[in-house]
């Protein structure tokens, strides 16, 4: 219990930095220096930056020109701790390793800002799509780092991590490909390429069937309930990134869901 609470409170002030990339990054800013309102450009104190307790006390208003702050910047916050405290939680049940559970939640924190950015701006930022694939490539390496297997077999399972991301991006460099980039971002395409490293072959596949399924859901309610422009772009990323959350953490379920499904 005080290890989930510490994580939390943990994950509130990482998510108030992961914020700030996800605003930064996309728009070419450098994530040094103060932050600052939007609206009025004054740089925000230490005071106007204390997680949750800032947005209410201030009621969620710069308190510089009252300009409105958007609870989005609430929500990641409180989003990211709750993040961080399943992450650890379900790392621990289902690897029962330390460095692990660690890899996880620099892996989660990527995906946070990659979901932010993509919903705020439509792009995932280069520099979080190479440090996920660094990550990446050393959850891999754990075996090899603690001694477990040979480098000659280290080397043949890297060699296989990038073919797998390989094959599982073709789906997508297809579709950017065929529609020109109307269907599919360039960016959804190289993050594929780190979900099929990540998560190998048939559950990167999985995870890519996982997203397309969440994104059809959300289009359909978007563009026939809430009456949302047809004409309007809806980023897929952030399914593909929720797909990879699950098929992490849950592989052998889902797998095993599809199986009775599919037969295959």
């Amino acid at each position: 219990m005080l290890i989930s609470i510490w994580l939390f409170i943990i994950g509130l002030i990482f998510g108030s930095f992961l914020n700030v990339l996800a605003d930064r990054l996309p728009r070419g800013e450098t994530i040094l220096g103060r932050s600052k309102c939007e609206s009025c450009k004054h740089e925000l104190a230490w005071r106007d930056l204390i997680p949750i307790i800032s947005f209410i006390k201030l009621k969620g208003a710069c308190r510089y020109c009252n300009a409105s702050f958007s609870s989005q910047y609430l929500v990641a916050e409180i989003g990211t701790g709750a993040l961080f405290v399943l992450t650890w939680q379900l790392s621990q049940m289902n690897y029962f390793s330390l460095a692990q559970s660690i890899l996880s939640l620099g892996i989660v924190s990527t995906l946070i800002v990659m979901f932010f950015a993509d919903m705020r701006y439509k792009i995932i930022p280069d520099s979080m799509q190479v440090l996920l694939g660094l990550f990446v490539a050393l959850l891999h390496s754990l075996p090899f780092i603690y001694g477990n297997i040979e480098i000659s077999a280290y080397l043949h399972n890297f060699i296989r991590m990038i073919e797998n991301g390989l094959i599982v991006m073709i789906p997508l460099l297809v579709i950017f490909l065929v529609t020109r980039g109307r269907g599919m971002g360039f960016g959804d395409v190289k993050y594929s390429l780190v979900v099929g490293m990540m998560l190998g072959i048939w559950s990167g596949f999985t995870a890519l069937y996982i997203s397309f399924i969440l994104g059809g859901l959300v289009g359909v309610y978007l563009l026939f309930v809430m009456k949302m422009d047809r004409k309007k772009a809806i980023p897929f990323g952030p399914y593909l990134f929720i797909g990879t959350y699950i098929m992490y953490f849950f592989e052998p379920h889902i797998l095993l869901l599809m199986y009775q499904i599919y037969r295959f």
